[in-house]
Formats: C-alpha cells, sequence, structure tokens
C-alpha cells in the first residue's frame, strides 16, 4: 500500500526542529494521524463485502453476491474519485489543514452510523466514510512535504516514516477487526473502526501546534473573477452525474443499486479520457509536450489495470478466503479478512528491499519496464490462483495459496507504485501540474470500476475461469506494454531534457 504525494512550498520555520527522531514533530503528528485513519479505512473495508452478503440473522445485509461484490469496488472508486474533489477543495476554498479535519470528522461519522443494524444507516455511512476519506486522503500527505524545504535531505526518508505508519496500520486493522467481527459481530467491528478514526483526529488536532503554517495556505485561492468558471464547472460535473445515471437506467432498465455501480463506473471510466484529451488539446500545452501526453496513456492503462487486479483485495479475493479457502493456520482460525494483512506486512519487509536493488542497479530498469513487471506480476498472480482453483477443484484451498497471491502483488505493487507518480509529474505538461495527482488517482479509480463491471458480467463463472480470464489479458496488456517501451521511455527522456535533469534509471 505505497502512496505518493507532492508538498508544495515549504515553512522554513520546521528547518530547527529535530525532536522527532531528526525530524520535525509536525511528522510525529502526521503520521500517526495517518496511521489510525488507515487503520479504520482498512479495517472497515476488510469486512464490508462479508457484511453486505451475510444473512440478516447473522447481523448482515444478505446482498446478493455479485452486487455486493461490485458495490464494494464502486465504492473504493468513490473513494479516489472524490479524493479529486478533495485535493481541488484544499488548493481552492479550505486548505489542507481543514480539508483533513472535516474530512476525519466525516470519516468517524460514517463509522458509527456503521454501528447502526439498519440498511439505510449502513449505506449513508458507507457514503461517508467515502466522502471523507476523499477529502483527508490527498491532503495529509500534501502536508508532510510542507514541513521541509525542498533541498532539506529529510525530506524523502519522511516520506519513508510516514508510508511506514500507513502499512503499519494497514497491517494490524484487518486482523484486530476481523477478530472483533468473528467474535462480537460486524457492527462491533465496525465500531473498531470508528474508535481508530476517533484516536486519528485526538492526534491531529492534538498536534496542531507543532504543524506551524502546514496545511493553512490555500494555493490558488478562488476570486471573483473565478466565480462563473467554477459555477460553469460545477454545472458540467452536474450535468455528467445526471447523464451517466440516465444512461445506467437505460441499460438495466431499472433504479437502484445497480444503476449507482454502473453510473459510477461510467464517470469513472470517462473521466481520464476527458482531461487526458483536454491535456492534449489544450492550447497551452506546447507542440513539444504533447508527445508527452501520449508516451504516458500506456503507463496510465498499465496502471489501471494492476489496480484492476490489486484492489479486488477486498472484493473477489476477500469471498474466495471466505469461501474457498481453509481458514485454520498452524492450529489458529483466521478470519477471512486476515489476509488482507498480508501485502502491508509484505510493503514493510519489502520495500527497504528493493529500494537496495534500485540504488544498487542506478534505478534501472526504465520506468516503463518497471510497469511492465508490476502489470506481469499482478497478472500471474491472479494466474496462480485460477490453477490454484481448478487443482483443488471443491476442496477448501490452503492459506498459502492465496498468501501466495498478496505477495506475488506486493512484489508487482513495488514495481509499479512507487515510479507511478514521478511518472505522472514527469510526462504532465507544465500548465496540468496540479492535475498530475488526480489523474494518478483516476487510475485506481477506473480500474476498480473495470471490476465492478466485469464481477456483474461475470457472474456464474467459476473461480478458474474469472481469475484465469482477468489475469490473460493483464498478461497480454503487459506484453504490449512491454513492445512499447522503448519508445515510452524515449519520451521520458526527452521530458527530462526539457526539464533540464539527467536521470539514469530513465
Amino acid at each position: 500500500m505505497t502512496e505518493q504525494a507532492a508538498g508544495p512550498d515549504p515553512h522554513p520555520q520546521h528547518e530547527g526542529d529535530r525532536a522527532f527522531f531528526g525530524h520535525p514533530r509536525g511528522l510525529m503528528t502526521l503520521a500517526t494521524t495517518e496511521l489510525w485513519e488507515r487503520f479504520s479505512y482498512y479495517g472497515m473495508r476488510a469486512i464490508l463485502y462479508l457484511y453486505l452478503v451475510d444473512t440478516v440473522v447473522n447481523g448482515g445485509l444478505a446482498m446478493e453476491e455479485t452486487t455486493a461484490a461490485a458495490f464494494v469496488s464502486i465504492y473504493g472508486t468513490s473513494v479516489y474519485l472524490l479524493s479529486v474533489l478533495g485535493g481541488w477543495l484544499a488548493d481552492r476554498v479550505i486548505g489542507a489543514r481543514r480539508s483533513v479535519l472535516y474530512g476525519g470528522i466525516i470519516i468517524a461519522a460514517g463509522h458509527v452510523l456503521l454501528t447502526i443494524p439498519t440498511y439505510a444507516a449502513s449505506m449513508c455511512g458507507i457514503a461517508l466514510v467515502a466522502l471523507g476519506t476523499g477529502l483527508l486522503k490527498p491532503n495529509v500527505s500534501s502536508m508532510v512535504g510542507e514541513l521541509y524545504s525542498r533541498d532539506d535531505p529529510r525530506r524523502d526518508p519522511a516520506f519513508t516514516i510516514f508510508y511506514m505508519g500507513i502499512n503499519l496500520g494497514s497491517f494490524f486493522s484487518p486482523i484486530v477487526v476481523g477478530a472483533v467481527q468473528r467474535t462480537w459481530g460486524y457492527h462491533a467491528g465496525f465500531s473498531v473502526a470508528a474508535i481508530g478514526m476517533a484516536i486519528a483526529l485526538v492526534f491531529f488536532v492534538g498536534g496542531y501546534r507543532y504543524l506551524g503554517k502546514a496545511g493553512t495556505d490555500i494555493a490558488n485561492p478562488i476570486t471573483p473573477e473565478d466565480r462563473p468558471k467554477v459555477v460553469r464547472l460545477g454545472l458540467i460535473v452536474l450535468g455528467a452525474i445526471v447523464v451517466a445515471a440516465l444512461i445506467a437506467v437505460l441499460v438495466s432498465g431499472e433504479w437502484g443499486i445497480t444503476t449507482f455501480i454502473d453510473a459510477t463506473s461510467y464517470l469513472a471510466l470517462a473521466t481520464p479520457v476527458v482531461l487526458l484529451t483536454v491535456m492534449y488539446r489544450s492550447p497551452r500545452v506546447t507542440d513539444a509536450e504533447r508527445p508527452r501526453v501520449l508516451a504516458y496513456v500506456p503507463l496510465f492503462v498499465a496502471a489501471m489495470l494492476f489496480w484492476m487486479i490489486f484492489e479486488q483485495a477486498a472484493t473477489t479475493l476477500t469471498q474466495f478466503a471466505d469461501e474457498r479457502t481453509n481458514l485454520s493456520l498452524f492450529g489458529i482460525d483466521l478470519s477471512p479478512a486476515f489476509f488482507q494483512s498480508i501485502n502491508p506486512l509484505s510493503i514493510i519487509l519489502l520495500a527497504p528491499v528493493f529500494a537496495w536493488i534500485w540504488t544498487r542497479t542506478n534505478d534501472r530498469p526504465p520506468t516503463a519496464y518497471k510497469f511492465v513487471m508490476g502489470l506481469a506480476l499482478a497478472a500471474l498472480s491472479f494466474l496462480f490462483l485460477a490453477g490454484a482453483s481448478a487443482v483443488l477443484g471443491d476442496t477448501l484451498a490452503p492459506p498459502w495459496v492465496l498468501i501466495t497471491v498478496y505477495v506475488v502483488q506486493t512484489l508487482g505493487e513495488l514495481c509499479l507504485s512507487p515510479v507511478g507518480i514521478a511518472a505522472t509529474t514527469l510526462l504532465a505538461p507544465r500548465a496540468f501540474r496540479g492535475q498530475a495527482m488526480a489523474l494518478w488517482f483516476l487510475a485506481s479509480a477506473a480500474g476498480q470500476a473495470i471490476t465492478a463491471q466485469t464481477i456483474q458480467a461475470t457472474e456464474g463463472v467459476s473461480d478458474t475461469a474469472y481469475f484465469g480470464g482477468i489475469g490473460l489479458v493483464a498478461l497480454v496488456f503487459a506484453g504490449i506494454l512491454l513492445l512499447l517501451a522503448p519508445w515510452v521511455t524515449r519520451h521520458i527522456r526527452h521530458a527530462d531534457e526539457m526539464e533540464g535533469t539527467v536521470s539514469a534509471g530513465e
């Protein structure tokens, strides 16, 4: 679960603060806040599918399995789509700090609603968690960058510490929430997530004095002259939502949860296409920059397909854990949610190894080839699971099967995710640098939208066919990107030259 962000201009008052292991105490505030926020987010996500499909007698919502899996995927899509809104609000209206605070409060309210055993409360709770996460997610990371000047050597290690907090929270939450859920029920599990978010808010508000001015500036506030453009943009977005909903109703012939799933999918798939088209055709983009936009397209597609596979941890892989896996390991009873802790644990153990490898190889191979490796490993993880499903038949899979899937996907993540934001910002035209992070988020949103549609389209298909089909398609795309890699690499090198930088790895 590697995440990247770049902060705006720094505030030098933090340069002399080395109270937190040589870093500003504000880093402790932000890292702890994000640890507990990720604890609440991944804890809730770990049991969400199980809650939706379980019977009412067992405290669930008795939702049909295909619909539930598609809905959880679209929940993930919504988080990333709303992150674009959260970043925009922070940059233009309320600033990063208030965005994090308001987002945290909304998330906590959503988790509290999830503790109420009714359908309406659950749906409202899920919506609030998605909205709050969209406000918080892109902005807490950007505040880390504001603690340091751009040439401060502590800057990169600070993000390493910050991301370690992310993965620690992500590691413990499925284990703890899953155990509580199996002992006391789903709503007790959601209560643990609510407590985690409350702790995050306490650390964030309590550490205000250590943050200085970080997150207080509004980078590009709306001026009176901007208001007509903002209103016009809002109307365009609202119109797009209405059109997507109408198309979904026409396709499905009904109005309900399937309509929401389909409409959100259409928006998530259309938005990056529109943004890339606007970038390519904008008069603010030079003739030299346009080929760079084209070079980014195959990388975006690879990232989209990678996240399509990777984010199924909360859906089809949880379903496989619940229905097809022997939940006993060395005499210990496991919860289906347990397996979602494998990825963050693997990140903690393997990230230093990959950092050492990239350093020893002078950051080679080039970015495009790392994307190929990442997507190919994700594809192979699903092909392996398809093979295991075929061999096992009706026999329950041993736990090591899913553990292997998660470890292989982590290897792919370490190849693709850390370099993804760098490639995004490098290839984005100067006029669109501020929207580069939004574009990267949209890769995950679109990937999970594809998952939602695939799950619905393959209802009744065997695990072998489902995982094998997706793995094969992803592997084919990895092969296509391998053929395109030299072309992409040439454009990245050209971008380096335009920026006046030299990157031996690119």
